[in-house]
């Protein structure tokens, strides 16, 4: 049975979720958040989805929390804290992986604790929930602002005056009236070191062009990448950081103490040659339990090429020209790409 007062009801909720772990926990309604369909259709209607194809297919749900479930009342936003205890260059012999990916895949460790939150909350409280982590067509981080876990910076992120702008985030439905937070306010003003920080020019006025975005282009996008923004990448080999640590807000971030964010040693500056050589089998068994899995052995190889080719090592050319008649075709067109860099 639910509790009958609200605010204890809320408490008890929250209290629960961060003895679960999470770093940060907020409530907001589960009406729409003012705004959202109006500007994922103008996202949508730009083209700016690039390849990602399900955000378009999933619209109506998206925009709309009631969409998802008739019966949410009220919306439980989690947040924890991925920080690390560096972000700096590497050498050019090593690849550049975004920090959120150098540990365990996050997706498993926010899904269990969501699932023993809602677990706890029906056996405790009644009511049903549902969780939801960012692979679920849910607008998160309006939802996130409008909790008041932090607000949306002009990197498109979420920044928190407690964590910076390292933040995994996700939720619970809930059929519970509970008490909901205040929104938090913008707090950039007029700082613009995210967009600057951008290699690719990819940030603008709050807005993100994605088909120019580095973690779009090595994560998301499956083929051959515009020629042209190709330098720009430097060694990032899977994601780019750029604009999140150049946010003036991380001074407050402390690094995570999540054992499961931490990197693994083999993932902070991987060799690029290394990684150049891996076959379809070796790539799954180095990065099973990573996020990095899920975009596949030629995406990443073509993703290393880039850095290759970037690297200013003619010596490396042969390593390149050996990966010309790769079978897959995005490998080999990159493949060619680096060695004429290389040996131009």
């Amino acid at each position: 049975m639910a509790a009958a007062d609200p605010k204890a009801l809320t408490r008890s909720i929250k209290d629960q979720a961060l003895a679960l772990g999470f770093a940060d926990v907020r409530i907001t309604g589960a009406e729409d958040v003012a705004g959202v369909a109006e500007d994922l259709a103008a996202y949508l209607a730009d083209g700016r989805h690039g390849e990602m194809g399900w955000m378009e297919g999933t619209a109506d749900r998206r925009a709309s929390p009631r969409a998802q479930w008739a019966e949410a009342r009220s919306v439980i936003m989690v947040a924890d804290n991925y920080g690390p205890a560096l972000v700096g260059p590497l050498p050019e012999d090593r690849g550049n992986i975004s920090v959120y990916a150098r540990g365990k895949d996050y997706h498993d460790t926010i899904k269990k604790r969501l699932k023993q939150l809602g677990r706890w909350i029906v056996e405790t409280h009644g009511g049903d929930a549902r969780s939801f982590v960012d692979t679920a067509p849910v607008m998160e981080k309006p939802l996130a602002a409008r909790a008041g876990l932090g607000w949306q910076g002009r990197h498109t992120n979420l920044v928190s005056r407690r964590f910076g702008s390292w933040l995994f985030l996700g939720g619970l439905f809930t059929s519970l009236e509970l008490v909901p937070d205040a929104p938090e306010k913008d707090h950039c003003g007029s700082c613009r070191a995210c967009e600057t920080s951008c290699p690719t020019n990819a940030l603008e006025d709050g807005r993100i062009e994605p088909r120019r975005c580095i973690a779009y282009l090595t994560i998301e996008h499956k083929g051959p990448i515009d020629e042209a923004l190709l330098p720009a990448f430097g060694n990032r080999i899977y994601g780019c950081d750029d604009c999140l640590a150049a946010c003036p807000w991380n001074k407050f971030a402390s690094p995570t103490q999540e054992e499961s964010y931490l990197p693994r040693a083999e993932l902070l500056a991987p060799r690029l040659l290394e990684l150049a050589a891996l076959d379809d089998a070796d790539f799954r068994a180095i990065f099973s339990g990573s996020p990095i899995k899920r975009i596949g052995r030629d995406r990443f190889v073509r993703n290393v090429l880039i850095a290759i080719g970037n690297s200013g090592r003619s010596d490396w050319a042969e390593i390149a020209a050996g990966l010309k008649q790769d079978p897959s075709p995005v490998v080999a067109k990159m493949a060619e790409w680096a060695w004429m860099r290389l040996t131009s």
